[in-house]
């Protein structure tokens, strides 16, 4: 019960990063339409350069500020330089530019450190807490505790601020809300900005909980997508939700050997059952229609 319980939090913990990436992904695409690939290359480049200026002996606190700071400031660079180009383009025309923004991160994070083992170590990860009789580190604890918290904090903000009132009439129909007086530029970089925030705290959580690599955290982008899908790219509770049972179901799958090998599949698996759930409804409308 006890080797069960420690997955248990250590899926949840990983989960709620998932999640929290989700609900960066989703706020941003209701904002601006743009599928975020770069999200977890944004993330690797903070955490990178905290591990960099750990190094240097910085103090911690100076650290955690850069990382966040750096994926802000890319968060930015890429909504006010390059997606104001792309605004009237397909949406697959985005997405695929934030792919090849990803890989143009990924290409300078390993040029400037070269591919070698390395960990990140955090104060939070030396303290534990006591729960269920369970030791749960600092660290876990502030992944779940600060995805819970972004996540209906998220809610709060689009259902009863000025500002995600906007961010609602911008997903519901772009040109009506723009003629309405929206200020679409200023809407959208708030986003931007709230996204890059996330995807620096998460690129850092992630490197102390899974691996500090450019290569591995900038593709963690993917199971977040698949939290997204689930969502159907509007939905917040539903990213949560989904970003914590695939980080479950990933750790759990590691008790179990002969599926232990394929546990990487967890997100695309739980996206499509999830997708083919959710359009079970409109076969049968189509069925009652014939």
């Amino acid at each position: 019960m006890n080797v069960l319980g420690l997955f248990l939090v250590s899926g949840l913990s990983v989960g709620a990063l998932y999640a929290l990436g989700g609900v960066g992904l989703v706020l941003l695409n209701r904002a601006t339409g743009v599928l975020n690939f770069a999200y977890g290359a944004m993330g690797a480049a903070g955490a990178m350069t905290a591990w960099q200026l750990l190094e240097w002996n910085w103090p911690e606190p100076l650290a955690w500020v850069a990382c966040v700071g750096i994926a802000l400031a890319l968060s930015l660079a890429f909504g006010g330089l390059i997606a104001p180009g792309l605004a009237r383009r397909e949406p697959i025309v985005k997405a695929i530019a934030t792919l090849g923004f990803a890989l143009a991160l990924l290409g300078t994070m390993n040029l400037l450190w070269v591919v070698t083992p390395r960990k990140l170590t955090l104060t939070f990860d030396g303290l534990s807490v006591a729960i269920l009789g369970l030791r749960v580190t600092g660290t876990r604890l502030l992944a779940l505790l600060v995805g819970i918290g972004v996540t209906l904090g998220m809610g709060l903000f689009l259902a009863r601020t000025r500002v995600g009132l906007m961010m609602r009439a911008l997903a519901d129909n772009r040109q009506v809300a723009s003629i309405l007086g929206v200020p679409v530029g200023r809407v959208e970089t708030i986003a931007w900005g709230i996204s890059g925030v996330l995807a620096g705290f998460t690129g850092l959580m992630f490197a102390t909980l899974v691996r500090l690599d450019p290569a591995v955290l900038t593709f963690l982008v993917i199971p977040i997508i698949a939290t997204t899908i689930i969502g159907r790219l509007t939905s917040i509770p539903a990213s949560f939700a989904a970003g914590l049972a695939i980080g479950v179901l990933e750790s759990l799958l590691a008790l179990y050997k002969p599926l232990a090998p394929f546990r990487v599949a967890t997100p695309f698996i739980v996206a499509i059952i999830a997708m083919m759930w959710l359009q079970r409804g409109r076969r049968l409308t189509f069925a009652g229609q014939d």
